[in-house]
């Protein structure tokens, strides 16, 4: 089986005979292994089964390095903290809860469509697919601040109502530009949990955000691809609504979140996971002997069944040691091994 072929086993709920596994990094991350390894192409060595792209709205003349942009969506954020991936808003620029403060985002359908062209010339057999971050909840708290977010969810639903279908309307054209590109899939990026619960709750969830969500998820299905939904945090609340709009597939599953044996066995055979593998508590703090034994027992719970992409919860973060990412991609590669 082709890695492409592997993967949509997986989400088709079938057992592979690898299970199939992908691994990211964020920028201070990677910039330790490659200085560990000297090879800054240290991670293709493992050959993960996952190649995609987001959309962020960032401009194109944004630095690696660069401290301070704003995005398409008028929006400045400023990287110079701890955050050195995405940062964090500078100003809200609608300070007010008045839909004609609005800043109409930049439609670079140009940038998008060489951004995909990009992505599938450099496929290889992987599976490939495209989608958008900071897709709805995120995108609303970037423009009004998180906490003005939450109290107008409350207080000022016409506004939020129409804020939300603009970022959805504007989504949907992106959506269509992607549909037209042979990808396997479509993900949306959205933090919706945090530890203990969601950040909204669920019931604001369901009337603001899910209307929107199964809008997305229709057009993006429409070509028969996959559905990836990553949200941080808990949001098992919300796992029966996902998968009742056409989730395929959730990301981030986080161990020391979810139960990882009661939510594979409740919800196993209609939702896939990608992930597993904690970005929060194994990598940073256990030896690589303890990590690998962790990804087995993972693997012997997960892989029963199908419906699973092995993989750190999130990014690799800049605490993990050098030592246990090696550890984590050579058990990943071998995990039949294990």
């Amino acid at each position: 089986m082709t890695r492409r072929e592997t993967v949509i086993a997986a989400l088709a709920h079938e057992e592979t005979p690898v299970v199939p596994y992908h691994a990211e990094f964020t920028q201070q991350e990677y910039e330790k292994m490659v200085r560990y390894t000297g090879d800054k192409n240290f991670y293709e060595k493992y050959g993960g089964y996952l190649h995609y792209m987001q959309y962020w709205g960032y401009p194109e003349e944004r630095a690696d390095k660069s401290m301070h942009f704003t995005d398409d969506f008028g929006v400045t954020w400023d990287r110079s903290g701890a955050d050195k991936d995405i940062g964090v808003v500078d100003e809200p620029v609608m300070p007010e809860p008045d839909i004609t403060l609005y800043p109409a985002p930049v439609l670079r359908e140009k940038r998008i469509r060489a951004e995909c062209e990009r992505l599938l010339a450099t496929r290889e057999d992987k599976f490939c697919f495209a989608g958008i971050g900071f897709s709805m909840f995120e995108r609303l708290w970037s423009y009004v601040g998180m906490e003005n977010a939450l109290i107008y969810m409350l207080t000022e639903k016409e506004f939020v109502n129409a804020l939300l279908d603009k970022i959805c309307d504007f989504n949907l054209k992106v959506i269509d530009i992607i549909n037209e590109y042979p990808f396997d899939g479509v993900y949306f990026g959205d933090d919706w949990g945090q530890q203990r619960g969601m950040i909204m709750g669920a019931p604001l969830w369901r009337e603001l955000i899910k209307p929107r969500v199964a809008r997305m998820y229709e057009r993006a299905k429409k070509n028969g691809k996959f559905i990836f939904q990553h949200s941080c945090g808990d949001v098992e609340e919300v796992f029966d609504d996902l998968i009742e709009i056409g989730l395929d597939c959730y990301q981030t599953f986080q161990p020391e979140i979810y139960d990882v044996e009661k939510v594979k066995k409740k919800y196993g055979d209609r939702l896939a996971f990608w992930g597993g593998i904690s970005t929060q508590r194994a990598l940073p703090e256990k030896t690589p002997g303890e990590l690998r034994e962790i990804i087995k027992e993972t693997l012997s719970v997960m892989r029963k069944g199908g419906g699973y992409i092995l993989a750190p919860t999130h990014a690799v973060p800049q605490d993990v040691p050098p030592e246990n990412v090696i550890a984590m991609l050579e058990a990943f590669k071998n995990q039949n091994s294990l």
